[in-house]
């Protein structure tokens, strides 16, 4: 999107100009690198693969920010090694099987593996095991463990295919269910939550990666289908089965129909998982924890919102506008923002759902129903149990914000003067564009004194 675009998104919901000039900051602070040329690596390599995971990590304490970062990219390089699909299968699935082993080598790398940033990952892996030695012993035990069960439950899916919805499942929780659990461990370990998130929260860690893993899977379905030397293929033949004889099939607009239906069947699935995913976000007693966990999973529900009844997953990834997104990440801070999301995302499927013509219809009513009942019952909840603890405080970032904002609009009521000491006409650009630079200006000032003032 050219930047008229993103102005004209801005002019059209200027309630998300602040969350946007938030975001900034915050994808600022996250390229701002360690002195330490090895975890400047790891961090930089973080904001390159995931940069809005790299925003969402940058909260958490040192000590806990630094594991997370390794266990990320530990599990995506092994990630990477399944993904890439010109590797020989032998070596591929030898190297899963050992990859939990290869972290504690500080001479390991990987040649001809990924592409682009993940390329890069495994051709300068020694840094990633570098600072994962460096990582306390039993932040060490947990990502190895959980390395070591997702690269062996990896290796098992190779040669099959994801037939039955049992197999999907266990797919979803070998790739992202056993990330949810790594992730309860090191939270219990640093102390940020209970002893019992190491060994008594597994189940419901598990549904929230399974509620991620599937909503990506719903998501990139063309990419995966498209893939080359050969295609991926994640959704389970029990479910696609029911609306074509190949996968492929919905690609053809002529299928769009079936496509559309089996895409709602799949989404219908993916929220089984979202009630057991509430249920553990409401156990976590840490804000900066609840944040790292609950943006992901609000996203997801957006995502599953914005896809559902849509036939342009099949022309590509369907996208949350930016705007929204920077809402999220700025906005979600109580179990209370929480439950409003899920209530209101969940709300805008049950209103797209057509029971005339859609076959699963009745399960996505009855899921999106379970939904808003756990929301409700949060809500009664929410009142009799304390605060999320935080060690942080926001005051003085929305101080920058609003010198941000009277920097820009400094600069937008002065552009002719900007473009004449460039030695470019005072009238050179755009009247339009120079107009909606200056309102947006004007509303972010406005907004921000507001935000300070209620402080």
């Amino acid at each position: 999107m050219g930047l008229t675009g993103k102005l004209m998104e801005v002019f059209l919901h200027p309630e998300e100009a602040v969350p946007l000039g938030k975001m900034y900051l915050a994808a600022n602070r996250a390229k701002k690198l360690p002195k330490s040329p090895t975890w400047a690596f790891c961090y930089d390599m973080l904001n390159r693969v995931s940069r809005s995971f790299a925003i969402v990590i940058q909260q958490l304490p040192e000590e806990l920010r630094n594991a997370v970062c390794v266990f990320y990219l530990v599990l995506r390089g092994l990630d990477t090694v399944e993904d890439d699909m010109a590797l020989n299968t032998k070596k591929k699935l030898r190297m899963l099987e050992t990859f939990c082993d290869d972290i504690y080598d500080r001479t390991f790398v990987v040649k001809d593996c990924g592409e682009g940033n993940y390329k890069t990952l495994m051709l300068e892996f020694n840094n990633v095991t570098e600072a994962f030695l460096s990582l306390d012993q039993g932040y060490q035990d947990v990502i190895y463990d959980i390395t070591k069960r997702m690269g062996h439950g990896m290796r098992d899916f190779i040669p099959k295919e994801v037939e039955t919805v049992e197999d999907y499942n266990l797919y979803c929780h070998y790739v992202a269910g056993l990330v949810g659990i790594g992730l309860s461990k090191l939270f219990a370990a640093c102390e940020l939550e209970s002893p019992k998130f190491a060994s008594k929260m597994d189940g419901l860690a598990n549904d929230m990666g399974l509620f991620l893993q599937k909503t990506n899977i719903i998501r990139d379905y063309l990419e995966d289908i498209e893939e080359l030397p050969a295609p991926r293929m994640f959704w389970p033949r029990e479910i696609w089965g029911e609306y074509a004889e190949e996968l492929d099939e919905f690609k053809d607009p002529e299928n769009r129909e079936e496509a559309v239906c089996c895409l709602n069947h799949m989404i219908t699935d993916a929220l089984n998982h979202a009630t057991k995913s509430l249920d553990y976000m409401n156990e976590l007693q840490h804000k900066w924890v609840f944040r790292f966990c609950a943006i992901p999973q609000v996203m997801a529900i957006a995502t599953l919102a914005a896809c559902y009844n849509n036939g342009k997953v099949f022309e590509g990834v369907v996208k949350i506008r930016r705007g929204k997104t920077a809402r999220i990440v700025t906005g979600l801070n109580s179990y209370e923002d929480l439950v409003h999301a899920f209530y209101g995302y969940t709300g805008d499927i049950a209103a797209a759902v057509q029971p005339t013509v859609d076959p699963s219809a009745k399960e996505t009513l009855q899921a999106c129903k379970d939904i808003q009942d756990k929301c409700e019952e949060m809500v009664r909840s929410v009142a009799g149990k304390g605060g999320l603890s935080s060690q942080q405080g926001s005051f003085g970032s929305k101080i920058a914000l609003f010198l941000l904002a009277l920097g820009y609009a400094s600069y937008a009521f002065s552009l002719g003067g900007v473009r004449e000491s460039l030695g470019v006409s005072a009238d050179a650009g755009d009247p339009m564009i120079d107009l909606i630079q200056k309102i947006i200006a004007v509303l972010c000032v406005l907004g921000l004194s507001v935000v300070l003032c209620l402080e």
